[in-house]
Formats: C-alpha cells, sequence, structure tokens
C-alpha cells in the first residue's frame, strides 16, 4: 500500500535529515492517516492516489503563485515537493496514450464535454492530470 511506502520514505528522509522531504512525507501521510480516519478502513488504491493527486494538484497551485509572484526560493522547493509527490503516482500517460484510450471507450465528434468526462476521469484517474485529460477530450470533442 502507498501509505506504507510514504512512511518509509519518511522514516529515510527522518535519518538523513532530510527537512523538505520530511515535511512532504509527513504531510502525504497525515492526509492519508486522515482520510483513512474519516472513512472508518483502510483506504484502496485509487482512494490514497486520489489523495496523492490532490496534493499534487495544490501543490501546482502553490508553484503557479510562487512563479507570478517571481520568488525563485519558492519555485525550487515547490518544484521538489512536486517531483516526490508524483513518484507515489502510477506512469503518467502521454498526451496520445489518453486520447487513444478515450477513443476506445468510444468519445468522440459532438459528444457533450460532461458527459465524455464522466467517462473519461474514472477510466484514466490516476494515470494523468485532469487537466490534460480535459484538454485532450476537447480535443476529441470538436
Amino acid at each position: 500500500m502507498l501509505k506504507e511506502q510514504v512512511f518509509e520514505q519518511l522514516k529515510v528522509a527522518m535519518k538523513e535529515k532530510d527537512a523538505l522531504s520530511k515535511g512532504v512525507l509527513t504531510l502525504l501521510k497525515s492526509a492519508l492517516d486522515g482520510a483513512e480516519k474519516e472513512k472508518g478502513t483502510a483506504l484502496t488504491e485509487a482512494e490514497e492516489i486520489a489523495i496523492v493527486n490532490r496534493e499534487v494538484k495544490q501543490t501546482n497551485q502553490a508553484l503557479e503563485g510562487a512563479q507570478t509572484a517571481g520568488r525563485e526560493d519558492l519555485i525550487e522547493k515547490e518544484k521538489a515537493k512536486l517531483s516526490l509527490l508524483k513518484s507515489f503516482l502510477p506512469k503518467q500517460l502521454s498526451e496520445e496514450e489518453i486520447i487513444e484510450e478515450l477513443k476506445a471507450a468510444g468519445i468522440g465528434a459532438g459528444m457533450n464535454m460532461g458527459d465524455a468526462m464522466k467517462i473519461a476521469k474514472p477510466l484514466l484517474a490516476g494515470k494523468a492530470e485532469g487537466a490534460v485529460i480535459s484538454k485532450a477530450v476537447k480535443s476529441l470533442i470538436s
């Protein structure tokens, strides 16, 4: 399970006194523990991936804010956090692979964006970021 991987890497980061990794891993472990406690049972792999995706999205937003503000110190920190968080996600599909999977699922020209996304989101959950999925869907339905 993902939670055990996070805990093992957290122990290594603590031993190596890696403050950035320790902070990111502690935050991720806390989010996983909180969701598990709220659910009352162990999380499924899909639920764990959804939590990691949420953290990636928040880090992306923080990175955009740092870039807008021109804060080089924060930009490097957020990029490092992002790469660490993404290491817990399954291999991300390329845009071409996403389009192939969407075509195979029956998404095509003339389809409503909402209906297409209802098919695409569960199909590609954890395999691609929402923005990339949305872009691919738009290119197929227009």
